[in-house]
């Protein structure tokens, strides 16, 4: 809700919680980096967000409500269906009579109010809440959901028939019956909701002698989501083998498929892989949202330098830029991030993928496609017919492809690719591996981007300082003196403060967010390859050796990468140890 600066001002120093030379100095502050001063408020530690929306409230002359540790009635919050409810940061706490009291972020958002006033019936009656609280609300739709998987158990549990494991073709017909039959829909249906509402990145379903434990992967780590009778096994596991049209009847062979969902709420690709393990068979499906957007490089986490030098790189208009890390590091999210710069209608660009998992327009994306003998290699070397001024590959994953993606980038093509390497002068090594000769690497290799993901803080969280003993221990894994002086570079640490100065932060648990984190951010090193690596590249040298030319010529690492964001309040130097100390 917008209020205007000069009744918030007045407010303020009225109240004595500001002084006019602090808020002139957050204002200018503001005005420099394009923030918002009541975030700065808060953040600096001026008013609580609490306080500050309670002022907000007054001005507006709008009633105040705190939603944080109340249980909202069941029957209440579903008047109001949850993605109206996400949609619109607004959710019913009360109902009195045909009145509904709502908590909004924004109670002048008339198109929400009129929306619920005729979905309803009801007089709406909105209220203006803080944003931990409609947080903490909307968490209640998904403990909604576990009560209603609770119910799906209980109210078919005469319904839902057990299987043997020993099939025969007799069987395979009880398998197809079984996997249409109302409670494994709803169970199978229960639990891609559940996940996709907890946006995680996976779906685990591991079967055990006596149950079946359910994980999600949130943020990159898996957690428990549930445990489920061992007889509801064979039913999940044939409901998802028809889905992704994949054999009933085979129970000794891993098999991989894929399937979509869609609803007015959301809209998914989902990879299925079944892998036989030692009482039945073990699912895994990978969750890929059909409407995500490609996010802008300072979105995904490239900042400073680095964002300079990757900037620059994509001016030129020929060479090889590759995006390097293990599986789920997200480097296809950084690839379509570039592609998205590049993406304007004088430039043509083709892609060959494995899955497509982002839909860009006027971006000609095609899908690796083993069966029919559709490959990297084979789509790269169709591609290059298409007339494409920028080309990206999925994954360099063997010599061919390799071979072929060299060549592009040699005549002309600007190519992008991911490759599986530990940091960014790994690639070259690993492209020699794959018996692309140095000269050729050399000469059409422009930029390594090495990355990793890892968890933001919460906006719950801790600042501390590092202690002595702390710090004595940081110093066996990094340049402590180059990390400050990136800090001072970078304007987060002053001239005259040591490492012992510079305030980092812990993770709070929440409700919300029981590991303190929520959402995830890139770390990166990007190497640009200066006419003094290239000529390593031809010698043939060591990757340590590409790695400390990179470095003297000012590469910042993902370890420093990573100390820089924990000193930005970004995330906390333990996550930073996690994802790159391996």
């Amino acid at each position: 809700m917008q209020i205007s600066f000069s009744k918030l001002k007045k407010y303020l120093l009225d109240s004595d919680i500001v002084t006019e030379e602090e808020l002139k100095k957050i204002s200018e502050e503001a005005k420099k980096n394009n923030q918002n001063v009541e975030n700065l408020l808060v953040d600096q530690n001026f008013i609580t967000e609490e306080n500050l929306t309670i002022i907000k409230a007054n001005i507006a002359g709008i009633p105040f409500v705190n939603l944080e540790g109340s249980k909202i009635p069941l029957d209440v919050l579903m008047i109001v269906p949850e993605h109206i409810a996400r949609m619109n940061n607004t959710v019913p706490y009360r109902k009195n009579g045909n009145e509904l009291e709502v908590a909004m972020l924004n109670p002048e958002d008339l198109r929400a109010i009129d929306f619920i006033k005729k979905t309803t019936e009801m007089n709406v009656l909105p209220r203006l809440t803080t944003t931990s609280s409609i947080r903490e609300a909307l968490q209640q739709y998904q403990e909604s959901l576990e009560s209603e998987f609770e119910e799906i158990l209980k109210s078919d549990e005469k319904g839902i028939r057990e299987i043997s494991q020993e099939h025969d073709e007799e069987e395979k017909d009880d398998l197809e019956k079984v996997a249409k039959e109302a409670p494994t829909i709803k169970i199978v249906d229960t639990l891609i909701k559940h996940a996709i509402l907890q946006k995680s990145s996976d779906i685990h379903i591991e079967p055990y002698e006596k149950e079946i434990i359910v994980r999600y992967r949130i943020d990159g780590i898996l957690h428990d989501a549930m445990i489920l009778p061992i007889n509801l096994a064979t039913g999940i596991v044939a409901r998802i083998k028809i889905l992704a049209n994949l054999k009933l009847d085979e129970h000794r062979l891993p098999q991989d498929g894929k399937f979509k969902i869609e609803t007015n709420n959301y809209k998914y690709s989902l990879r299925i892989s079944v892998l036989p393990v030692t009482y039945g068979e073990k699912l895994v499906m990978r969750l890929l949202p059909e409407t995500e957007r490609a996010m802008d490089l300072e979105e995904i986490g490239l900042m400073g330098d680095s964002l300079k030098k990757v900037r620059q790189c994509l001016k030129k208009t020929s060479g090889m830029v590759l995006v390097t890390g293990p599986t789920g590091s997200g480097k296809t999210t950084t690839l379509y991030s570039l592609l998205q710069i590049l993406n304007t209608p004088e430039v043509n660009i083709s892609t060959i993928e494995d899955p497509v998992e982002y839909d860009i327009s006027r971006i000609s994306q095609t899908q690796v496609n083993t069966k029919v003998g559709l490959t990297f290699a084979s789509g790269l070397r169709s591609l290059v017919r298409q007339d494409p001024d920028v080309i990206m590959v999925g994954e360099i994953r063997d010599n061919e492809t390799a071979h072929l993606a060299t060549n592009a980038a040699l005549t002309g093509h600007l190519v992008f690719s991911t490759l599986h390497t530990t940091d960014a002068s790994g690639a070259v090594s690993r492209m020699i591996d794959m018996k692309i000769e140095p000269f050729l690497i050399s000469s059409t290799l422009n930029i390594v981007i090495g990355q990793r993901l890892l968890r933001k803080l919460s906006d719950k969280k801790e600042p501390y300082f590092l202690n002595e003993e702390e710090v004595a221990s940081l110093k066996n894994i990094c340049d402590i003196e180059k990390l400050v002086s990136l800090l001072k570079e970078m304007k987060i640490a002053d001239k005259k403060q040591t490492i012992h100065d510079v305030e980092f932060f812990k993770p709070v648990k929440t409700k919300e967010f029981p590991d303190g984190y929520h959402g995830r951010v890139g770390i990166y090193e990007v190497m640009l390859i200066s006419e003094s690596i290239r000529e390593l590249i031809v010698k043939k040298s060591s990757s340590n050796k590409i790695r400390e030319q990179a470095r003297e010529e000012g590469m910042i690492t993902m370890l420093e990468d990573g100390f820089i964001k924990a000193a930005q309040g970004i995330t906390s130097i333990e996550e930073v140890l996690r994802v790159t100390i391996e």
